[in-house]
């Protein structure tokens, strides 16, 4: 299993992180739904079936008599040759083609033409066309062999090219059940067992070890350890979870073993109301129209509506045989080449111009909407903050400085591993200060750390430590609180010599992403599960415009989806297995690289920088992307406004009817325009804080 842990951050001080503190978390009750899919498996298919054709098809083209006349080629007079391009032919449609045809069948039933039946229209046309041609019944100008491989060829490219963007390269939802340990150790008489998380039943008591996670939801029976929560609540330090205190599956314990009561298993863990939070967002949130097949449905009525009138206007000139010849035509050349890669190579560009700075687009419809983001909804712990405490203020008594402060505190936190102990070290490290050996360290849950320094009794901990030795704090603390630092005392020989304030560290790029957003004319919300004055603190420092503190998981998805019924589009950005669900519910998830496996494979975009300031680079690549878009299909239609009026013979009054040679080329022209202006992309400098001006491109 591999995942990323929330990195310790900042609450408020009554809020547990060290051993010096103590709240509780109730267990959520949420629904029941399942569900999950990808795209590899397409990936597979249109790969696997375009390498086949494209062999097959250097055949079909090399002894078809109409393509090697318009390369200027004779092919010698022998019997066979006539007929590998129709066998060859054959297979490709059958075989090459069913992916479209199949999906035309599912297009047709649900009464939404798009791609899949345009391409289908072309192919089956070109198919029927050419074995009348090549059995004698039709005109041989209608041997459409080699343009028929070459569709096959084309859109099997296209496809595999979409496919592969719309591949998911992880699950979320694999993501989430690797959060369970692969064995539990459930108690039987006096002994423990090795079984699977799956085996436990209501009642079970297990054992979970230092380091080790909580198999199923329970109740603790025996012993206090500080508990990792962060994958569920959001909270970025540890709390003390005692007899009766409950935990939940997937939680860590930090430092001591535990005995837990089973409570819930299954479906009725939290666990699994998170994956189905993910699971539900992300399957409503696949089902998105896309642009192409909106083309390329107006494309097919704009075929079919052509053929007709070019039916009907030549049978009434009195030519019938015109009048086929050109229906079929008309039909053929409506299916351009361009319109299949269009899209995908301006997704595929895009994608790896992307990667190359730091972006990684697993979705296509997360590139596609984010142009259209009118709120950024931030979490705080690790994205807007580096997640890890930092010491901000020390306060002192009389006749002791900040440094004798500060040296004293990392002394005898030196051997603790708590994210806020380290802190104070770092800090006094930082300050080049020089720590004294500690003996007789000792840590209390919810109270702090004692170690006995130079022959001194030293205590550094929270308001339990002072108020189980009658200690007033220190004036400056009051301030702090109101910030929402956390507060620790440092105590020696039994009285109070100062304080040290602890606050999340706030990135480097925070405020300049959050001001570009609102030069953009953005809204910036802030989310965390972090106490509100942590909340409020961090907000103000930064310009946000809306803060929502204290939310569990299932209320970020609810606060996401309000602000959706506000009207808004929203892009959701975190790091955290809390932060899933919102992800999945959001117009556009982004997860920090630096995140957990699950928020990861739960977004649609992926920041490999921890630099918020990347949001930006993202907006830039969506807006470029989607110009891109719309101008490729203008191209691919604009082959369809001017090939097919001429191929149906709008101007045979003044002697031109446009040949399928003039048509063949006209189409190769369009794709090449199409992957020119797709490759313009690449000028993009998508590097966090870059000035790119996407107009440009």
């Amino acid at each position: 299993m591999s995942s990323h842990q929330h990195l310790p951050g900042t609450t408020s001080d009554e809020s547990p992180a060290h051993p010096h503190q103590e709240h509780d978390h109730a267990a959520m009750n949420l629904g029941n739904h399942e569900g999950h899919g990808g795209h590899e498996g397409h990936v597979a298919v249109f790969r696997n079936l375009f390498w086949i054709m494209l062999a097959i098809s250097l055949p079909v083209l090399a002894f078809n008599s109409m393509f090697t006349m318009l390369i200027g080629v004779s092919l010698p007079e022998n019997a066979w040759i006539p007929w590998v391009s129709p066998l060859l032919g054959t297979v490709m449609y059958l075989w090459g083609g069913r992916p479209f045809l199949t999906g035309a069948r599912d297009e047709l039933t649900a009464r939404k033409p798009g791609m899949m039946l345009l391409i289908s229209l072309g192919l089956t046309v070109a198919f029927l066309a050419s074995w009348g041609a090549s059995l004698g019944i039709l005109d041989h100008g209608l041997d459409f062999w080699w343009e028929l491989a070459l569709l096959v060829v084309i859109m099997l490219l296209g496809h595999w090219i979409e496919m592969r963007s719309l591949a998911q390269t992880t699950s979320a939802l694999d993501a989430l059940a690797a959060l369970l340990p692969d064995t539990a150790e459930r108690l039987t008489g006096d002994t423990f067992e090795q079984v699977a998380p799956a085996d436990l039943e209501l009642g079970d008591v297990v054992i979970v070890r230092p380091g080790g996670r909580v198999p199923a939801d329970g109740m603790v029976t025996e012993g206090t350890a500080e508990m990792d929560e962060s994958m569920i609540t959001g909270e970025s330090r540890t709390v003390s979870r005692g007899p009766g205190a409950h935990v939940v599956a997937g939680t860590v314990s930090t430092d001591t073993a535990i005995r837990v009561k089973v409570t819930a298993i299954g479906a009725d863990t939290v666990l699994a109301g998170i994956q189905r939070l993910v699971s539900d967002a992300q399957a409503s949130s696949s089902r998105a129209q896309r642009i192409a097949d909106t083309a390329a449905g107006w494309l097919f009525w704009f075929a079919l509506g052509a053929a007709a009138i070019t039916a009907t206007i030549w049978s009434l000139l009195g030519d019938p045989d015109a009048a086929v010849v050109r229906t079929i035509t008309v039909l053929v050349i409506a299916c351009p080449h361009a319109l299949g890669l269009a899209i995908p190579l301006v997704v595929s560009i895009a994608t790896e111009r992307a990667a190359a700075g730091g972006v990684l687009i697993k979705d296509r419809l997360a590139l596609e909407g984010m142009r259209q983001v009118t709120s950024v909804l931030f979490d705080k712990t690790g994205t807007l903050t580096v997640g890890k405490p930092v010491v901000t203020a020390v306060a002192t008594v009389p006749g002791h400085s900040e440094n004798q402060i500060l040296a004293l505190a990392a002394s005898a936190e030196s051997d603790s591993e708590h994210p806020l102990a380290r802190a104070i070290v770092r800090a006094a490290a930082d300050r080049s200060l020089q720590l004294s050996p500690s003996t007789g360290f000792r840590s209390a849950a919810a109270e702090g750390v004692q170690a006995t320094v130079d022959g001194i009794a030293v205590g550094v901990g929270g308001p339990h430590m002072l108020a189980n030795h009658a200690l007033a704090p220190l004036a400056a603390s009051e301030a702090w609180k109101a910030d929402g630092s956390t507060i620790l005392h440092v105590v020696a020989e039994g009285r109070v010599i100062g304080a040290l304030a602890l606050s999340d560290e706030i990135r480097p790029g925070s405020r300049m992403a959050v001001d570009a957003l609102h030069a953009r004319g953005l809204e910036v919300v802030m989310i965390t599960g972090d106490a509100a004055a942590v909340a409020e603190s961090v907000g103000r420092e930064l310009g946000i415009d809306r803060v929502f503190a204290g939310v569990r998981p299932e209320n970020k998805a609810a606060k996401v989806a309000a602000l959706q019924a506000e009207g808004r589009k929203v892009a959701m950005v975190g790091d955290g297995v809390n932060d899933a669900p919102a992800l999945a519910q959001a117009d556009v998830g982004i997860a920090i690289g630096a995140g957990t496996d699950v928020a990861i494979a739960s977004a649609g975009v992926i920041l490999a920088s921890d630099d918020p300031r990347s949001v930006i680079s993202v907006m830039d690549l969506s807006s470029a992307s989607y110009r891109k878009m719309k101008q490729n299909l203008w191209w691919a239609a604009g082959y369809n406004l001017v090939s097919v009026p001429l191929a149906a013979g709008v101007l045979a009054g003044v002697g031109f009817i446009l040949p399928m040679s003039l048509g063949a080329v006209l189409m190769s022209a369009s794709t090449i325009v199409v992957a020119l202006n797709a490759q313009l992309l690449r000028r993009l400098d998508l590097r966090p804080g870059a000035a790119t001006d996407t107009r440009n491109t």
